[in-house]
């Protein structure tokens, strides 16, 4: 069966283009080894063709995913299809630049990593109120409208990850395009995210979404959650439903999807082939998921490792996965074991409560609380299962 991608029909203010629903994410493809950049070079592309040649024409990049290979990657892997047959995202990595002489070669250097004579959509990455600031530098905002007006950026938009109040004022501030948003069910209330959808919606420019399946924490629920999606749909996926409710969502153009190897690839692509939007009966099953799945209390890390490196080589973001797999699954013996795997040096009791990851967490975790938290209850379980 030749299946191909969805794309959206109604019309967003500004945006002449066609993209696909589901836009391939550059930041979690597959590696050679966990604990190195390294991009396996053969799969992931196998993943870009196949998703390439079944309708996804969205493609997204940042300068730091994979340490830099990312856009190494990417423009390898798409010179081969006829430059205006896809669309590229890239992101300006603010952080990275004090001066407009910075941002040029940045730009610059991301260009010809990918190989491109211009962006499709560039956004001035994870803004937040801290990281706004560099672009209310007058001199730089001009170089990203001259790059506009010169061609070399199609579309100019930002990605966010603070307060609706701080949105707010960013979206005010310039002319924008587009706007990339974490929008799941999960997020939905957890994090306010109905009232940023609900601000972007107001401005009425498209919205992009990132993290629809939170960093893969909704491909994985715990059993009694994960059971009330299957009996409504046995032949679905889980994360399928993650990925079907952030499309369903009106003002949504795209959603991200940060595959990581063909299964997910090929899963994604079948979501999101003849797309139709969840119905309200699929909705009340989704509310019921969530509550369940809220019972168990788990950490809202999304592996992002903004956060790393730590100075004190606590592994922050492998330590939450570690704890979120027990606070799921609740195997205690299981944790120990795969907690120490993580060497002595990368964990817990390492966090000396420096505070220094604190505004660099996109999600707002309090990350030495629960530090502590994760240490104590591994002592618990640690002092109990060696009595046995």
């Amino acid at each position: 069966m030749n299946i191909k991608v969805s794309k959206k029909i109604k019309p967003f203010k500004g945006i002449n283009e066609n993209p696909s629903v589901l836009g391939f994410g550059c930041m979690r493809l597959p590696r050679l080894d966990h604990e190195k950049p390294d991009i396996d070079i053969k799969q992931a592309e196998e993943m870009i063709d196949y998703a390439y040649q079944h309708g996804v024409n969205y493609f997204d990049t940042a300068y730091p995913y994979h340490q830099g290979l990312s856009e190494l990657f990417i423009g390898e892997a798409l010179k081969k299809y006829p430059r205006d047959s896809f669309y590229l995202a890239n992101k300006m990595p603010g952080w990275e630049i004090e001066t407009v002489d910075d941002a040029k070669r940045i730009f610059n250097e991301q260009l010809e990593k990918c190989q491109v004579e211009y962006f499709d959509f560039y956004l001035c990455h994870a803004l937040g109120k801290k990281n706004f600031e560099i672009y209310q530098k007058p001199e730089i905002m001009a170089f990203l409208q001259q790059m506009k007006a010169n061609g070399k950026i199609r579309h100019l938009g930002f990605s966010f990850h603070d307060t609706p109040e701080v949105l707010d004022e960013i979206i005010h501030t310039y002319t924008w395009d587009f706007v990339q948003l974490q929008l799941n069910y999960l997020d939905w209330d957890f994090q306010n995210a109905k009232k940023q959808y609900k601000i972007v919606e107001s401005y009425g420019v498209p919205i992009i979404v990132m993290e629809p399946v939170r960093g893969g924490t909704l491909a994985q629920l715990s059993e009694d959650a994960a059971s009330i999606l299957k009996v409504a749909k046995p032949n679905e996926s889980i994360a399928s439903w993650a990925i079907r409710y952030a499309a369903s969502k009106d003002q949504v153009m795209t959603v991200l999807s940060g595959m990581s190897n063909l299964e997910q690839t090929m899963d994604n692509v079948k979501t999101l082939s003849d797309f139709k939007p969840l119905t309200n009966d699929e909705q009340k099953v989704i509310d019921k998921t969530l509550k369940v799945f809220l019972e168990n209390n788990t950490i809202p890390c999304t592996n992002c490792k903004y956060c790393m490196p730590c100075d004190h080589d606590v592994d922050i973001p492998s330590v939450f996965k570690a704890y979120n797999k027990y606070a799921i699954s609740k195997f205690g013996k299981a944790f120990v074991k795969d907690y120490e795997e993580l060497g002595k040096e990368k964990l817990a009791r390492n966090c000396v409560a420096c505070g220094e990851c604190l505004p660099k967490c996109p999600q707002n975790i309090d990350i030495p609380k629960r530090m502590q938290e994760i240490d104590q209850i591994y002592q618990e379980l640690k002092q109990k299962y060696s009595n046995l």
